[in-house]
């Protein structure tokens, strides 16, 4: 066995014992994906503390659940819908398992079936690359275990679903039966990966490739590249067509528009500087993740341009090594979720470079070749499962969010009066405002009081329309940008106060005759 071929082809396997591996397969895939999905439920509503973007891709899929539309405001196409759009129809799983969670804690659990989903195709994409079953549950481990993943695939965002519908168009293009509709299936899947984060459609290269090697020395080939681009298309033009179709695809006064906001995100906003920049948001934020867990980002790296040289596992080491130059560009913006779709590539990557490794070992007799492999892998465990602990456990048993609990329950219970007032919050309250009675008109997302004409619209008193604000480490970040909150956090005084100083809730009521 050579480096490359890390497991005999499917298709010499006979029937019967191909049936028998792919149960062991499956039995195999899914105890340890049960596993893992358990450690992310564990203590899911209470870390990592709750983050804006989660409130608003919560309030995003509520407007589509309840008919207003794709966004509870002006939907501006900042990102494509169709993530959030999958978000709604998960929403019954916690109504059903937990009703009465805060809105964030909830949508949490609903993101737990779309996390097992990935589990599993990581496993799958393992296998049809050609790895050996332990190569595969190594990919695996070494994804759900990650102190990254179970803090970051604990929380709602786009990402998860991109990366989730990116392996299985891997897994369809690398499809050892090479039907056509699996290749048209492949493109219909990454179509649905872009139209859920834009930012995915970069490793659309690697299922390309994949694709092409899948179906290398064969007449289908260029079939296979029609079905795949045809499904690819036919998917991905609903976008666009939505926004024709609404008269929003090009620029224009007094509307929001496609290429305006694709104009905005690729060459107005603010980049976020070099990683090799100290100080810089890019280098801030790398930081971060190193923080959770060095193991993976480092190795995985390493593994995606080591892989590269591996034909088997050239497409997944193409996906990894695409995202990392994209991380590096400087000047660009990165966002604290990028990791998200980076963590699957590489886990595989490393998985298929040891396995080529062990495979390219001398034919010796396994028992002498473990004896070899035995002090490689107890050193290995013996660096990184310490790491891996101290973020496991914090994971585990921190709950960061309850003064948010603390705050929505005051809301609901303590301020019933203010249910026909005008409440200023962030986005991770949002919801939990409105499941509370508030009416939505009338409770406003903070960015949204000075950024967005319409919500101005609703005060045409200025400030002095506004009951009540909650204040919180979101809404304080930059107050100086958003003029109108500012004078609201000046002109008003806290009646409540919920969590540390660092990271405190403050209901507060509007000083409406105080003088701004």
């Amino acid at each position: 066995m050579t480096a490359i071929e890390l497991a005999r082809p499917i298709s010499v396997v006979p029937a019967a014992a191909h049936d028998v591996r792919a149960r062991r397969d499956l039995f195999l895939a899914l105890g340890l994906t049960a596993v893992i999905v358990t450690l992310l439920a564990w203590n899911i509503t209470g870390f990592p503390s709750a983050s804006d973007d989660e409130g608003t891709y919560l309030a995003q899929a509520w407007a589509v659940q309840h008919g207003r539309g794709l966004a509870h405001y002006t939907y501006w196409y900042d990102h494509p819908p169709l993530a959030w759009i999958q978000l709604a129809g998960l929403s019954w799983i916690p109504a059903a398992l937990a009703p009465g969670l805060t809105a964030v804690a909830a949508g949490r659990i609903a993101m737990l079936p779309v996390q097992a989903v990935g589990l599993l195709l990581v496993y799958l994409v393992s296998r049809r690359v050609g790895m050996p079953r332990w190569a595969a549950s190594l990919a695996l481990i070494t994804y759900g275990l990650s102190p990254l993943y179970l803090t970051m695939g604990r929380q709602i965002y786009l990402d998860s679903f991109a990366v989730v519908w990116m392996l299985g168009a891997l897994a369809l293009a690398l499809s050892p039966r090479k039907h056509l509709w699996h290749f048209a299936a492949a493109g219909g899947a990454a179509a649905v990966a872009v139209l859920s984060k834009e930012t995915i459609a970069v490793v659309l290269p690697a299922v390309l490739l994949a694709l092409w090697q899948n179906a290398a020395r064969s007449s289908t080939r260029p079939w296979a590249f029609g079905a795949f681009v045809s499904g690819l298309v036919l998917v991905g033009c609903f976008y666009p067509l939505y926004a024709v179709l609404r008269g929003e695809l090009f620029p224009g006064a007094g509307h929001v528009s496609l290429i305006g906001a694709w104009q905005f995100q690729l060459g107005s906003r603010s980049g976020s500087g070099s990683v090799f920049a100290s100080g810089s948001g890019a280098s801030s934020l790398l930081h971060s993740w190193l923080y959770y867990d060095a193991v993976i980002l480092i190795a995985g790296a390493v593994a995606s341009f080591a892989g590269l040289v591996l034909r088997q596992v050239r497409p997944v080491a193409l996906a990894g090594a695409i995202l990392v130059l994209v991380a590096l560009r400087p000047g660009g913006y990165l966002p604290a979720m990028y990791v998200v779709q980076v963590l699957p590539f590489f886990a595989i990557a490393i998985a298929g470079v040891i396995a080529a490794v062990v495979a390219a070992l001398p034919p010796v007799h396994v028992r002498w070749r473990w004896a070899v492999l035995a002090p490689a892998v107890l050193l290995t465990v013996a660096v990184i499962a310490p790491r891996w602990y101290v973020g496991d456990r914090r994971a585990l048993g921190t709950n960061d969010n309850a003064p948010y609990a603390q705050a929505a329950a005051y809301l609901n219970e303590q301020l019933p009066g203010s249910r026909g007032g005008t409440v200023v919050v962030d986005d991770v309250l949002w919801l939990d405002c409105v499941d509370a009675g508030y009416p939505p008109d009338k409770v406003l997302w903070f960015y949204k009081v000075d950024l967005d004409s319409a919500v101005a619209g609703r005060l045409p008193g200025g400030w002095r329309d506004v009951d009540y604000i909650v204040s919180t480490p979101a809404m304080r970040q930059d107050p100086n940008s958003l003029p109108t909150v500012r004078t609201l956090l000046t002109n008003s005084t806290v009646i409540a106060s919920f969590g540390p100083q660092d990271g405190r809730i403050e209901i507060r009521r509007v000083d409406k005759g105080a003088t701004a």
